[in-house]
């Protein structure tokens, strides 16, 4: 795997894509409200509850939960809006999309978004 704060960067743009289309798909319009229904998903608080759900339903393959930990351990910047714990387990959420992205598992990366957004 390449670096992990690396793979988080591919990650959170992926993540950012996945989320927009879906809520363009329910039907929402107004760009406001986009914006304010993308942060139940984009936000790194919404990520940490996301990340933890995933983890606790066993959603997650071991190989998956090694890279996301990887992800979380990384040491890189700091969040002006969460707390380091919170970020970080955010982090590790991108880190984990970014690899399946980047790993071309793009039918994982389905799977775990179909997921995320029946959370």
């Amino acid at each position: 795997m390449k670096n992990a704060l690396t793979m988080a960067y591919i990650g959170d743009a992926i993540y950012e894509v996945y989320v927009r289309e879906y809520l363009v798909n329910l039907g929402i319009v107004k760009v406001n409200e986009l914006q304010s229904k993308s942060l139940e998903y984009v936000s790194a608080k919404s990520q940490r509850r996301i990340l933890e759900y995933l983890i606790d339903n066993k959603l997650l393959t071991e190989e998956e939960e090694q890279i996301y930990k990887r992800g979380r351990n990384a040491h890189g910047g700091k969040s002006k809006s969460s707390d380091i714990v919170t970020y970080r387990i955010a982090t590790g959420l991108e880190t984990l999309i970014g690899y399946l992205y980047t790993d071309k598992k793009i039918e994982r990366l389905n799977e775990i978004m179909k997921e995320i957004f029946k959370i």
